[in-house]
C-alpha cells in the first residue's frame, strides 16, 4: 500500500509565434490562426481517457504551459477550464499557473482567462535588454515586458511570476545584475532566475553562441541571490525565488514526488495507485498526430529499482528539508535499500540527516548531480 501525494493537472499548448534558438520544449511556431477549438476537443477527450486512473481524487493545482498557451482564444480558454472542471473535481482554493508571452499578453484577453479560472500566469520575460532579447528570438521587447507584468498587478490575481534568464551571449556582470534590478523593480511575488544552458536540437545547439565562463557565471549567481535576498525573496529551489508565502504550489507538487496528469502534446504523467503501483505516461509530441486521437504515446510502471533516483531527483530540487517517512510512504520501499548511499551523501557532505528528515548542503546544492549519481 502506498500512499497518495497530491494530485495535479498540467495542459500543453504546443504552438508559439516563432521558435527561440535555445528552446527544446515541445513547441512549434504558428503558421496561421491556432485551431483552438479542435485542439480544446481533444485536450478534453485526452483527459476522458486519463480520468479513470484518478479515483475520483482532487485537483490541487492546475499548469498550462507550452509553447504560448497565451495564443489560445479567451473563448477557447473558457471552454477547456469548463470542460476540465465537469470531469474532475477542481479544489476550490486550487492554484491555476499559465504561461504567457509578453508579446501576446491583451488586457481584455487576460481577463477573460481571468474569468476561465486563471489565477496566476509566469510571464516569459527573460531579459529587459532589446540587444539581449533579439539574440533570443524572443518576439517581445523591454517595455512589452514591464506593461505585461503592470498588468498582472493590475487584475488582482493571486499570484505571478516573471520568467529571467542569466548567462546570456557576452553578457556582463552588470549587465545581468541590471535585467533582475528591473525585474525586482516590477515587484513580482515570484521570480524564476535561471541560467541559461545549450540543449542539443536547438539552433544554439547547432551554433553555440559565445557564454560567460563559469567563474563569470558564478559571481553572476552570487551577486544575484545577495539582491533577490536583500529584496525579500526567498530561493525555494534550484532556480526559483519567492516571497512568503508564494512559492508555486504546481511546482512544489512535482518536486515533492507528487502525481499529476499531463494532457496535450508531449505531456507527461504520474499517478500513484494503492496497490503500490506508480504509472508514468507520455502523450503524443506532434500536433498532427495528437490530432488525430492517437493521444497515449507510451506508458510504464515505475520498477522499485528505479524509485530512490526518481524520489531524489525531485526532492533535492527543493531547499527545504526531506520528511525521513516520505520515502517509505511515497516509494513503498524500506530506508535500508538506501541507506549506503545516504552515507556516502553524509560523508561527502552533501546532505545533513536528523530523525525527522534529511537536507540538502550548500555544498550538495554545488555538487547536485553527484548527489543525485549515488541513487541511481
Amino acid at each position: 500500500m502506498l500512499k497518495l501525494p497530491p494530485l495535479s493537472l498540467y495542459i500543453h499548448i504546443p504552438w508559439c509565434v516563432q521558435k527561440c534558438p535555445y528552446c527544446d520544449f515541445n513547441s512549434h511556431a504558428q503558421k496561421g490562426d491556432i485551431p483552438s477549438t479542435e485542439y480544446v476537443d481533444h485536450l478534453l477527450a485526452d483527459l476522458d481517457a486519463d480520468v479513470a486512473l484518478t479515483s475520483g481524487r482532487e485537483i490541487g493545482t492546475i499548469f498550462i504551459g507550452g509553447g504560448t498557451p497565451s495564443l489560445l482564444s479567451a473563448e477557447g480558454m473558457q471552454r477547456l477550464m469548463d470542460g476540465v472542471r465537469a470531469r474532475l473535481p477542481v479544489a476550490a482554493d486550487a492554484e491555476v499557473t499559465m504561461e504567457a508571452n509578453p508579446g501576446t499578453v491583451e488586457a481584455d484577453r487576460f481577463s477573460a482567462y481571468q474569468r476561465a479560472g486563471i489565477n496566476r500566469i509566469s510571464i516569459g520575460v527573460q531579459s529587459f535588454s532589446a540587444e539581449k532579447l533579439t539574440r533570443l528570438g524572443r518576439i517581445h521587447g523591454p517595455e512589452e515586458a514591464k506593461r505585461a507584468a503592470h498588468l498582472a498587478q493590475g487584475l488582482g490575481l493571486r499570484s505571478f511570476n516573471l520568467d529571467l534568464m542569466h548567462g546570456l551571449p557576452d553578457q556582463s556582470l552588470e549587465e545581468a545584475l541590471d535585467d533582475l534590478r528591473q525585474a525586482i523593480e516590477l515587484n513580482p511575488p515570484h521570480l524564476s532566475w535561471y541560467q541559461l544552458t545549450i540543449e542539443p536540437n536547438t539552433l544554439f545547439g547547432s551554433r553555440p553562441p559565445k557564454l560567460p565562463d563559469d567563474d563569470a557565471l558564478w559571481d553572476i549567481f552570487q551577486r544575484g541571490d545577495e539582491l533577490l535576498r536583500a529584496a525579500g525573496y526567498q530561493q525555494y529551489e534550484t532556480s526559483a525565488y519567492a516571497k512568503s508565502g508564494y512559492q508555486c504550489q504546481h511546482n512544489l507538487n512535482y518536486w515533492r514526488f507528487g502525481d499529476y496528469l499531463g494532457i496535450g502534446c508531449g505531456a507527461h504523467g504520474k499517478v500513484t495507485f494503492e496497490d503500490g503501483r506508480i504509472l508514468r505516461t507520455a502523450k503524443t509530441r506532434h500536433p498532427r498526430g495528437y490530432m488525430q486521437r492517437r493521444y497515449l504515446d507510451k506508458q510504464h510502471e515505475v520498477e522499485n529499482d528505479d524509485r530512490p533516483f526518481e524520489f531524489f531527483m525531485n526532492r533535492f530540487r527543493l531547499l527545504e528539508p526531506t520528511p525521513r517517512a516520505e520515502f517509505q510512504l511515497y516509494t513503498g520501499l524500506g530506508e535500508e535499500v538506501i541507506r549506503a548511499q545516504l552515507d556516502e551523501a553524509l560523508a561527502q557532505n552533501y546532505i545533513v540527516e536528523t530523525d525527522e528528515y534529511w537536507q540538502i548542503t550548500e555544498h550538495g546544492k554545488l555538487f547536485l548531480n553527484s548527489l543525485l549519481e549515488l541513487f541511481l
